[in-house]
């Protein structure tokens, strides 16, 4: 039997409750995350082997037996605590380890009630908390309908939408609970993971972030660890082993030209005298959306001083690229992918080019895109941070789309496309490219 002055140590030392409760010794990089991720929003990010499966497994079990939250809660019902990612396999690995940590342990399993594991897989604690592993798929649906006293979002940096789980899903699960959100993950690229770190970093009231290196746990093999140092590339080493965001080598345009485009915008603006514009229209296929995008291109950078995105009847999208180049002038370049000859013959009373992306076995995207990435990497287009919500509530924004379009993953990049159908139209006043072109049978 534990004695009540010690168990109340317990309450505020996750450490020592990982030592005498679930006899297992974190290591000092583990330790340190134990005792300081006590913000609203904690990150972990990591190399592989880390231990932030186990890590993440403790601080959840030691939440849930003492119902860790502010006082004025304790009558909410419950104490809820989940830890979701991207599949519910992958969310049953925290789940799975917590349930090691607690076999064989005396002191824990007397207080675990009950374990189910389909169709949704949670512990019962004696004491009325549960913890459940839950999968963020279907843009968060599975967490709807149920209130959380405290959230680990597991692979952050590999959910495909996380700004809408997080804010529109995620905040509002916490939300009446005041309850803590902790993001876990590898870095993959610097994508919205590695913007939320950025900002929490900025703002210490409402954030602790906190970096892992596979190196710091003495529970994995040196040697393994230095053979992979060894073999693998500069930026694998630095995200896989170090747990640091580094550029993606598959992301078509990198986050430092996205921000220099950025930074360079006048941004959007009606047409002026004496100015020159041209434009790019992606079109919608069955669940995308159809974008114009339209340049000046008066000067270098070229400016993006128009941008339409939207899901209508064929006739609105015919009626919103005459109403375009009504009020801008210039040269227009259509998608006429799979739809060809009915769409330039639709609108031959303005006289567009069109662009077949699959002409020449896919070769022509390649030299598309590779010429979007060579205006970029030259600084020669600019472009305002463009942000809309959707009917659904989701959020889109076209820094985000450029951040998410890579050579092999580009079929849902509509704006981006737009803007590489515009610049095409002035492709004689870019340079030769400084790079080699990417590989062409991932486009």
């Amino acid at each position: 039997m534990v004695k009540k002055s010690v168990w109340r140590k317990f309450v505020s030392d996750p450490v020592l409750f990982a030592r005498e409760i679930l006899e297992v010794e974190p290591h000092p990089g583990q330790v340190k995350w134990l005792l300081s991720s006590t913000k609203p929003e904690n990150a972990l990010h990591t190399g592989n082997r880390w231990g932030k499966s186990e890590v993440q497994a403790i601080k959840i079990l030691h939440r849930c037996f003492f119902k860790i939250r502010e006082l004025k809660y304790n009558t909410a019902r419950g104490y809820q605590a989940v830890n979701a990612s991207i599949t519910l396999d992958q969310a049953k690995i925290i789940f799975e380890k917590a349930i090691r940590l607690l076999k064989g342990k005396r002191k824990a399993e007397a207080l675990v009630k009950d374990i189910t594991f389909t169709p949704f897989p949670h512990i019962v604690f004696g004491n009325g908390s549960v913890f459940w592993a839950r999968s963020t798929q279907r843009r968060g649906e599975y967490l709807l309908g149920r209130d959380y006293d405290y959230f680990n979002f597991d692979e952050v940096a590999f959910e495909p939408h996380p700004e809408y789980v997080v804010e529109q899903v995620v905040m509002m699960r916490l939300a009446d609970r005041a309850g803590v959100l902790d993001y876990t993950s590898t870095p993959k690229g610097k994508n919205w993971f590695f913007r939320k770190c950025e900002w929490l970093k900025a703002h210490p009231q409402y954030g602790y972030v906190q970096n892992g290196d596979a190196r710091e746990n003495p529970y994995v093999s040196r040697e393994y660890l230095e053979k992979k140092i060894s073999s693998l590339s500069p930026n694998k080493v630095a995200q896989q082993i170090y747990g640091l965001f580094v550029d993606d080598p598959d992301q078509v345009i990198l986050e430092k030209y996205i921000s220099e485009a950025t930074s360079k915008s006048s941004g959007l603006s009606p047409p002026v005298s004496g100015h020159t514009y041209c434009h790019g229209w992606d079109l919608a296929r069955k669940r995308t959306y159809t974008v114009g995008v339209t340049l000046d291109i008066t000067q270098i950078p070229y400016q993006v001083v128009a941008l339409e995105r939207f899901q209508r009847e064929w006739k609105d999208v015919y009626s919103a690229i005459r109403k375009r180049k009504k009020e801008y002038g210039g040269q227009v370049i259509i998608d006429s992918t799979g739809l060809g000859d009915v769409v330039l013959s639709e609108l031959s009373d303005i006289k567009p080019f069109g662009f077949n992306f699959g002409e020449r076995g896919g070769k022509a995207k390649a030299e598309l895109i590779s010429n979007l990435q060579q205006a970029h990497a030259l600084g020669k287009v600019a472009y305002p941070y463009v942000e809309n919500t959707a009917e659904d509530g989701e959020v889109w924004s076209l820094q985000d789309e450029l951040r998410n379009f890579y050579w092999d993953s580009n079929t849902e990049c509509d704006a981006v496309m737009a803007l590489a159908l515009a610049l095409w139209l002035v492709r004689g006043n870019i340079e030769k490219p400084v790079f080699v072109l990417p590989r062409v049978d991932k486009v």
